[in-house]
């Protein structure tokens, strides 16, 4: 759970140093880097959730916490909300930023994309933020 909280943390930190290759004019690692940083995403969240299975579930983690469940509830709902946006935004911006790219349209430097990405990387930010912040609830206070 520490592990997988501190990746998420910095993730932000890894998508914003992708966007300024972008910046630089460098969209083939641009591209790379955010195509890799998706997929280790994924698999990282896929394991945490596999270990929050193993781990007793949801009940398992508020047992220890001090905090209201209502509370916590609320904020994992938040989290999940806004993950799970973020996560179909993220798909959404690479796989049209793939499309215009094989078709020799603008893409990455298309204002339209970098729309996207900025919405892409709000997204990261606020799903970075409400996970530590369910994190702090569970195991800090």
């Amino acid at each position: 759970m520490d592990m997988v909280t501190l990746i998420v943390s910095v993730l932000p930190l890894l998508v914003g140093m992708a966007i300024s290759f972008a910046r630089k004019g460098n969209y083939t690692l641009h591209g790379t880097m955010q195509t890799v940083i998706f997929l280790i995403s994924v698999l990282i969240v896929g394991y945490f959730e596999y270990g929050v299975r193993l781990g007793g579930g949801y009940e398992a983690f508020v047992k220890g916490t001090h905090v209201s469940h209502d509370y916590l509830f609320a904020v994992l709902v938040i989290h999940i909300i806004i993950s799970v946006l973020t996560l179909g935004i993220w798909i959404s911006t690479l796989l049209k930023a793939k499309r215009d790219y094989e078709r020799g349209l603008p893409g990455p430097y298309s204002r339209s994309h970098r729309k996207a990405g900025l919405r892409t990387f709000t997204g990261i930010v606020l799903t970075a933020l409400t996970g530590i912040w369910v994190y702090l609830l569970l195991f800090v206070f």
